[in-house]
């Protein structure tokens, strides 16, 4: 009747793990996460995926943050207080309505998107990287 050689583990957290804070909550403190943050509700603080992770922001038309964001992935189509950090790619939907400075790799940004404060491009440390070593490999010419 039950099978005796199923195994029994607790569902592991990954990357397709995803959170949920549902409209009418409000946190007031710093979030980390990992995996997806989905946002309905609304965050008084700072929200942070964990260093090196892949973590996804979602901030719906009804999410808003007031505070700093730092994460590699954030579709935005709330409201945020705040500057805001992508280290990959930042999604700026139509309702999107931002005070403070964004940085970001990768952006779209849809008609409609309001963004009050600098827009700031990170171009990836590997392009800087590799520019330095040709830069540092090139041979200095001699003077006559």
């Amino acid at each position: 009747m039950f099978n005796s050689n199923r195994k029994h583990q607790a569902p592991s957290v990954g990357a397709a793990a995803t959170s949920l804070i549902a409209r009418g909550v409000t946190i007031r403190g710093d979030v980390q996460f990992s995996g997806t943050l989905h946002l309905d509700g609304v965050v008084e603080g700072s929200v942070q995926a964990d260093p090196g992770s892949d973590g996804v922001l979602t901030i719906s038309e009804t999410g808003r943050v007031i505070g700093r964001i730092d994460v590699p992935h954030a579709v935005i189509n709330g409201g945020v207080t705040g500057n805001i950090e992508v280290s990959e790619r930042l999604e700026l939907a139509p309702l999107a309505r931002i005070d403070g400075d964004v940085q970001y790799q990768v952006l779209e940004m849809t008609a409609g998107a309001r963004v009050n404060g600098k827009m700031i491009h990170r171009a990836p440390a590997t392009v800087r990287q590799l520019a330095q070593a040709a830069i540092e490999a090139a041979p200095v010419p001699a003077e006559a």
